[in-house]
């Protein structure tokens, strides 16, 4: 049995079958003269002459003596099986030892924390819930899942109550072979200090708590955390010796908290002490001391950094129950709501252990699972008072109508806070519904919205919800968490990826990713939609492409490909043919100007930015009636990725798309992951995207689709229209003459690119709510470039120093 690992393309092959990849190009080298296997350099394998090289070998039996096994020792393990194909792939694992009943058990568990599971065996259920709970899930076909062992995820098991020994003894018992060491030590490291710290909310006031004052202490010793914390009590302050240090603690609650002999002295830092009954534990008679200091609350977010950086992360756990001083709020879920089981999984790990209490973080599910009555549910088992950031007013209004209709709230006890509303809840406690731009806004407010956010930040939220949570690490939005009190933050999203590197600050600016549903098990029991994607392939006719090559204007090269008229001849079939098989049709495109040709072309409607709202809900209505004359086809641009609920939708169109986001790509398809009108069987929802092949284009669709592929999509390619539009229609569609095609042409040459809407730059996420626009001219085009390459640079500079910052449990397997 050999196990070898492709890092290049994330695939690792697991088979008793020694796969061959093809070789170089070039033609190997004669026996004799090749170098010694430990002094080869490792090469790309191309695909040229796969058939050949396959036909060589067969021909030759006596390669087939190359293939057999030799045990050989190397400088890092002992027993490390070397054979032909091992210098082929980057990793080889012939040392981990198979145990006897391996066949029996689901996962390979490889010592650079990789996990990966045989998705076939019948433990595969068992294991993967296991998974989900201490593991990171990088990617999931239909046999073979891959999960990834990260400081983060075992951060996320510990704090929903699993121990070291159960991790690892779970694991030891999934595994077809004996856990590395590696692997154990990684384990032991990262589940030990979690816990030890908490940071806990009183009065409005932030404190990190402990049962072990060492660790305050050492907490203390950075200059950072140091400089965070207040001191409200100066006359609690003993004199500072030579040394700089306090002579001791301060009794908050009147209790003699001064150091013991022999024990260390506070290090510059006023630290209370008080007793909590710890009714988790077995003996209720025991209690227990509990020291704490108090932080800054401009500064949590950068403590929070600082203690992860230190090892002791800080665990935000809410125990609402016993929490007299919070008002409480009389809501429950309306008796005809019903939880199905994976919302109830998700919130079990909010939740678990069944102590009242709530943990921090967040919560993965894809568009159309329900997200939102998770997010309510929530709401209702802490029953405190609770604010929601969504990222537009229309998702105001949705949430809003969500909590209305899954739950008991009375007139009154939910509010609205947007531009055009600004109410508070009646009585003590309530829900709040608004837009992270509203919170956030650090320029000049009216009268009313600055007594509102007065209003807002004076409060003690049991529980902060945050919609579209990958949002959040942008910096104007981030603002919220240092501004806004509570408890408990749950964060909620369907695609948890951003093209920048800020995703890993949602760890320590919400808390650890606490749970995330498989997209392929979902739709195969019915919960969202079964999608068949497909990649339509559009070669570019001669003379766009001859303008396409020759133009030096970024913005008219990407109008060219999109404006492509066999891409245009692709998407008007696909429309004819959709609706003729009764779908509802979504056609998207990022580019305005081809939005709208496309649209008055096909004699279609269309939304975009400036779009008034009353034609937006006009049109909104019309597509969701079922009714003859009405909309099947709507053209939406960039406005439609979020908050749009179109469930009658089963078919949706990319034209053009955000060059590699990855988000996005999964967020267009969760527009028709809500289908439910056609439940007819065997049916799935259409998403289809037309790529203009030869042009920037081509790679910015790989990186898109990466996300979705991740989730066990397949993307079927058809590579030419010829495999697409039968020859008799083709005729019968738009810009199919030459004297067609050159009138549009000349159209797009003639064109003032500044007259045009200009298309948003990629931030740094290449997908955030609000990206600097900028317009086309020759002087716009040039500082649009300028900025874009100082953000590189600042990404460049500012990775280079959180690499040289970071902790060294966090380089590892990167």
């Amino acid at each position: 049995m050999h196990i070898f690992v492709l890092s290049s393309s994330n695939w690792l092959a697991v088979s008793p079958l020694l796969l061959v990849p093809p070789p170089k190009r070039q033609a190997p080298p004669p026996a004799a003269a090749q170098a010694p296997a430990a002094k080869r350099q490792k090469v790309a394998p191309s695909d040229t002459d796969f058939d050949a090289h396959i036909r060589e070998h067969v021909a030759d039996p006596s390669r087939f003596a190359k293939f057999k096994v030799e045990e050989v020792a190397d400088e890092t393990h002992n027993n490390v099986t070397h054979d032909m194909a091992s210098r082929l792939f980057e990793k080889d694992y012939t040392f981990l030892a198979q145990k006897p009943d391996h066949r029996l058990r689901p996962l390979w568990v490889c010592d650079d924390g990789r996990i990966i599971l045989e998705a076939f065996s019948s433990l595969a259920p068992q294991a993967q819930d296991f998974l989900i709970t201490i593991a990171e899930p990088v990617s999931r076909p239909a046999r073979i899942h891959e999960f990834k062992l990260t400081a983060y995820s075992l951060y996320a098991a510990v704090s929903v109550g699993m121990e070291t020994d159960t991790i690892l003894g779970v694991l030891e018992r999934f595994s077809k072979v004996t856990l590395p060491e590696r692997v154990k030590k990684f384990i032991r490291e990262c589940t030990s200090a979690y816990g030890k710290a908490k940071l806990v909310l009183k009065d409005n006031r932030y404190y990190i708590e402990s049962t072990y004052p060492d660790v305050l202490k050492r907490l203390l010793t950075n200059a950072d955390i140091s400089k965070a914390r207040v001191i409200r009590d100066e006359s609690a302050i003993g004199k500072l010796d030579g040394r700089g240090k306090e002579p001791g603690f301060s009794g908050a609650t009147g209790i003699d908290a001064g150091p013991k002999k022999g024990e260390d002295e506070g290090l510059g830092a006023v630290i209370t002490l008080d007793t909590l009954d710890d009714e988790d534990e077995d003996d209720e008679d025991e209690s227990e001391f509990v020291h704490s200091f108090e932080i800054d609350k401009s500064l949590v977010e950068e403590v929070k950094k600082h203690c992860i950086g230190m090892d002791y992360p800080l665990m935000e756990e809410y125990d609402f129950r016993h929490d007299d001083m919070t008002p409480n709020l009389d809501m429950d879920l309306s008796p005809q709501t019903t939880i199905r089981d994976y919302q109830e999984k998700s919130l079990s790990k909010m939740f678990g252990g069944g102590g009242g209490r709530a943990r921090s973080g967040i919560i993965v599910l894809p568009t159309g699972a329900g997200k939102t009555l998770v997010g309510i549910t929530a709401a209702c088992t802490v029953k405190k008072s609770t604010l929601v950031l969504c990222t537009n007013a229309l998702s105001v209004d949705q949430w809003t109508k969500e909590f209305r209709n899954w739950s008991t709230l009375k007139e009154g006890q939910i509010a609205k806070f947007t531009s055009d509303e600004k109410m508070k809840f009646v009585g003590d406690a309530g829900i709040v519904v608004s837009t992270y731009t509203m919170i956030s806004h650090s320029g000049e407010r009216s009268a009313s919205t600055a007594r509102m956010i007065e209003w807002i930040n004076s409060v003690e939220w049991g529980l902060m919800i945050l919609d579209e949570v990958h949002v959040v690490p942008a910096a104007v939005f981030r603002r919220v968490l240092t501004t806004v009190s509570a408890h408990t933050k749950l964060g909620l999203t369907a695609t948890l990826v951003r093209e920048d590197d800020k995703i890993e600050d949602l760890n320590f600016l919400i808390g650890p990713k606490l749970f995330e549903a498989n997209w392929m098990d979902l739709a195969h029991r019915g919960h969202i939609a079964k999608v068949e994607a497909t990649e339509i392939w559009c070669g570019m006719t001669t003379e766009f492409y001859q303008e396409y090559r020759d133009s030096q204007h970024a913005g008219k090269r990407r109008l060219l490909t999109v404006m492509n008229p066999n891409k245009f001849q692709a998407c008007e079939y696909l429309i004819k043919a959709r609706e003729a098989e009764g779908d509802k049709i979504i056609v998207f495109s990022d580019n305005v100007f081809a939005l709208e040709y496309y649209a008055k072309k096909m004699r279609k409607p269309f939304i975009y930015g400036k779009t008034s709202n009353q034609e937006r809900t006009e049109v909104l209505k019309k597509f969701r009636s079922s009714e003859p004359g009405m909309f099947q086809t709507v053209f939406l641009s960039k406005v439609g990725d979020t908050s749009l609920d179109l469930p009658e939708a089963t078919c949706l169109i990319q034209i053009s798309s955000m060059f590699g986001s990855r988000r996005q790509e999964a967020q267009r398809m969760g527009r028709i992951l809500r289908a439910k009108r056609r439940n007819e069987e065997g049916f799935r929802s259409r998403f289809y995207t037309l790529i203009t092949t030869d042009t920037e284009e081509v790679a910015f669709s790989a990186k898109r689709k990466t996300f979705l592929i991740d989730q066990g999509y397949e993307y079927k390619i058809i590579p030419n229209l010829e495999q697409l539009i039968p020859k008799d229609q083709r005729s019968k569609l738009h810009l199919y003459t030459w004297s067609e095609q050159q009138t549009l042409l000349e159209q797009l040459k003639q064109t003032d690119m500044d007259a045009i809407d200009g298309e948003e730059l990629p931030s740094q996420e290449a997908g955030a709510i609000a990206a600097p626009r900028f317009g086309t001219s020759k002087v716009a085009a040039k500082k649009a470039e300028e900025a874009a390459k100082r953000e590189r640079k600042q990404k460049r500079e500012e990775a280079a120093a959180r690499e040289s910052k970071r902790n060294p449990i966090f380089k590892r397997w990167r």
